[in-house]
């Protein structure tokens, strides 16, 4: 009885958005939350979990809907997070969570060393999953990034294509420039900046063995292996100078720990009217850690970064920032179309794996949606320079660059269905 009324008053001060009804081991039910939103009713399936759930909740939520201890007896899990996170924007309610925040952010300065060894392991276990999961949720280029939805209505696709275009423009990406891609993923924005930009050669870098081998699959597929190479290789290993360098949904594995030496190394790669373009979720809010559920399961080594904790690294590193976007909502909607074909295609995924895994996974991509949407994740662009003179002084050439590059899209779609290595979903190229 103690334990169910401590859960009550834990779920009624928490600052619900909608209505939240709650049904403990022992068949007591009670309702929580401001009535003004969606409801979702869970129901825990033993004492044990509850108690659990009121020492860490950060951590114990998303691991008892995964083990399926805490059942989602109604409602979705979209709405569920917007039932415990509409109203938060990304202020914690409950003391604990804040405790237990210091704590980490304290374990993390002690043994957060993002080692050669540690970094590679740690892609290991993401990315490095069985390929045939990638392909039931991304899109058929295969881009596990924030997408850039330019105007209403775009579909995934459509989205990401516009994502390469936008960074592509921001870049000023041309014929005769060698580019880096620092953190390559299966190789969609090298196979752009090197077919579509026309980049003269495009070198590519991942820790994934699983990525390595499908971007050069990719690459020989479309007889662009001359021009765009990739390698397994660690970013502080790397050596030779760069006209542009770019890097999307790496640098959030990176660790504050290691800022330095992942600016240095840009700034040593980088010559010097070169232009570099770091596309990396981060939060607008205070620095705090990245949410202990996600890097256990999901992203071991993560961290979401400020700009309070970027810039002073790039200032010391000697570049200088010439323009920055910050890209909100964007990549709630690039989850939201994930989750869709997730679901879509549950029952391969749970063939590939089992219904535990499945449950884990849909808990990740519904908590990360509502992350972008309710708390204080974000996406930033920082294009950054090592000279003031390199950028234009306006930002016109952003578009009049889309505008370019879209054209080209359309002549380099055409090569590519009369050769037919237009990006297909299959195993083979993602």
């Amino acid at each position: 009885m103690v334990l169910d009324h401590l859960l009550e008053t834990a779920f009624c001060v928490s600052g619900l958005s909608g209505t939240l009804t709650v049904a403990t081991a022992g068949g007591r039910r009670f309702r929580a939350g401001d009535g003004d939103g969606p409801a979702a009713a869970i129901r825990f399936t033993d004492a044990a979990a509850a108690r659990e759930l009121l020492l860490d909740p950060e951590l114990k939520f998303g691991e008892l809907y995964t083990d399926g201890r805490l059942v989602l007896e109604s409602g979705s899990l979209p709405e569920l997070m917007t039932v415990l996170l509409g109203r938060n924007r990304g202020e914690p309610a409950l003391r604990q969570v804040r405790a237990l925040a210091a704590l980490r952010r304290l374990g993390r300065r002690i043994a957060g060393r993002n080692t050669l060894l540690r970094a590679r392991r740690n892609v290991e276990r993401h990315y490095d999953l069985d390929d045939r999961l990638y392909a039931l949720f991304l899109d058929a280029d295969r881009l596990y990034s924030c997408a850039y939805y330019a105007r209403p209505g775009m579909s995934l696709e459509e989205a990401q294509t516009a994502k390469m275009r936008h960074i592509a423009a921001k870049l000023l990406t041309g014929p005769g420039q060698r580019v880096l891609d620092i953190g390559c993923g299966w190789g969609a924005l090298a196979l752009y900046l090197a077919g579509v930009a026309g980049c003269a050669s495009v070198r590519g870098i991942t820790l994934s063995a699983e990525q390595h081998r499908v971007a050069q699959a990719r690459a020989a597929e479309r007889g662009l292996s001359a021009r765009v190479r990739f390698a397994l290789e660690d970013y502080r290993r790397l050596h030779g100078t760069f006209d542009r360098i770019v890097s999307v949904g790496m640098f959030e594995h990176v660790g504050p720990a290691h800022y330095d030496a992942f600016f240095r190394t840009a700034h040593d790669r980088l010559a010097e009217d070169g232009v570099m373009l770091l596309h990396t979720i981060g939060r607008t809010g205070v620095p705090w850690p990245t949410n202990p559920w996600i890097t256990r399961y999901i992203f071991p080594g993560g961290h979401l970064p400020t700009l309070s904790e970027m810039m002073p690294a790039i200032e010391r590193a000697g570049l200088m920032l010439a323009d920055a976007e910050v890209l909100r909502l964007h990549y709630a909607e690039t989850l939201s179309a994930w989750r869709s074909r997730f679901l879509a295609h549950r029952a391969e995924a749970a063939a590939l794996y089992d219904e535990r895994f499945c449950r884990m996974w849909e808990w990740y991509l519904a908590s990360a949606e509502a992350a972008f949407r309710y708390e204080d994740a974000v996406v930033f662009q920082l294009q950054l320079t090592r000279r003031n003179d390199v950028v234009p002084l306006t930002r016109d050439y952003i578009a009049d660059a889309e505008a370019r590059l879209r054209r080209a899209e359309e002549t380099t779609g055409e090569t590519a269905r009369e050769a037919g290595w237009e990006a297909k979903p299959t195993r083979a190229t993602g």
